[in-house]
């Protein structure tokens, strides 16, 4: 028999908190968190991160775990959200994967290419070449081994430049190459169902211009002063929290607070279009939901969770 996992979806500001709030109350849930800005610790009003209110109201799992030293990588998400899918039915709760993370989401659906582990010297080799070459030869160089990679790579993401050399170094064969084998597959013996938000853009713009001035006046500045004041290394994956370089800037008096703001702003709305992009074509919806949280009607959520999801296989 497959255990009942629930994933809820969708763009920033888009209301999946709120709805996963919603679920979790009425199912017993556990909320999972699958964003990959709100998995570090460092930035929790920037990242949107639950708050003691709804913290109280329903457990939460892989929030704020991770210090921006780390790198976590889809496949170690996976592995993290898979253990607390496991402590969630466990304790007779219903797992609810929340987040816009497309990667992260794809990772535990549809799983991965088997890509052979690869050595920690030839990391550290990929991270030196990307040091030592700066990113437009390192990408020159990658082009020779992988060019449709290349090709999809915005030129200041290391990460998954890195990624790719490191795979090429490692084995033989381009990234590209081992994506087009077929994937690993969901996790066994777990059922998911998706449930997508996807609200009228007009209405999305201003839940996303509402939410990042109220993130601002919460304390996102204090919270980017207290990176800037630790020398941490601000390139780090934790944060790309979208306005975090915007804030940064302003703090070291580059630009003016409502510039900092307006950046902010227009950043998460470019990351939203991406993301519905995405949404729309990369993940299997069993719903679609198209309004606005606060006109989304519970009981045919509810409906569809019970009767989908709930209702044990014949």
């Amino acid at each position: 028999m497959t255990r009942p996992v629930l994933v809820i979806g969708g763009p920033t500001a888009s209301g999946k908190s709120a709805l996963a709030l919603a679920v979790a109350g009425q199912f017993n849930g556990e909320i999972i968190n699958a964003d990959a800005s709100q998995i570090y610790r460092e930035l929790p009003i920037l990242t949107a991160q639950p708050d003691a209110a709804a913290r109280a109201a329903a457990p939460h799992a892989l929030y704020g775990i991770m210090p921006a030293s780390d790198v976590v990588s889809a496949a170690i998400w996976r592995e993290l959200a898979t253990a607390a899918i496991g402590a969630a039915h466990g304790a007779g709760r219903l797992p609810i994967v929340v987040g816009g993370s497309g990667l992260y989401l794809r990772a535990l659906l549809q799983g991965f290419a088997p890509i052979p582990d690869i050595a920690a010297e030839i990391r550290h080799k990929a991270r030196a070449l990307w040091a030592e070459m700066g990113p437009g030869n390192f990408r020159a160089q990658l082009a020779i081994h992988d060019p449709a990679m290349v090709a999809r790579l915005k030129p200041a993401d290391s990460q998954r430049h890195m990624r790719a050399m490191e795979v090429w170094l490692g084995t033989g064969r381009s990234m590209s190459d081992w994506q087009r084998q077929p994937s690993s597959g969901p996790p066994a013996g777990l059922r998911f169902k998706s449930v997508v938000l996807m609200p009228p853009r007009q209405g999305l713009w201003q839940a996303i211009e509402t939410r990042f001035r109220a993130m601002v006046g919460a304390g996102a500045i204090a919270e980017a002063q207290a990176v800037l004041g630790s020398g941490a290394a601000i390139d780090r994956p934790a944060f790309k929290a979208l306005g975090f370089a915007g804030l940064i800037n302003y703090l070291k008096n580059n630009i003016e607070l409502d510039q900092a703001i307006t950046e902010g702003i227009y950043d998460t709305r470019h990351y939203a279009k991406r993301q519905t992009t995405w949404f729309k074509h990369q993940i299997l919806t069993d719903l679609l939901l198209e309004k606005t949280f606060p006109e989304l009607k519970h009981g045919e959520i509810f409906a569809f969770i019970r009767q989908n999801l709930l209702t044990p296989l014949k």
